[in-house]
């Protein structure tokens, strides 16, 4: 079995996590209102998707 030889010092860890990190979520503006959404999904605010009305909102 494959055992450390020394002990992995901080930096050496945190230079290999580097790249480990949170990556932003792709969002477009909705074109019938306006809000920030996520790409191919309904309209929180207003119920559109691809130009059609697929959901009833109470205003």
């Amino acid at each position: 079995m494959a055992v450390p030889k020394r002990r992995t010092s901080k930096a050496v860890k945190r230079k290999r996590r580097t790249h480990f990190k949170l990556s932003v979520p792709g969002m477009n503006a909705c074109p019938e209102c306006g809000e920030m959404k996520l790409s191919h999904r309904v309209c929180g605010n207003c119920g559109f998707y691809a130009g059609k009305n697929v959901e009833e909102t109470a205003k």
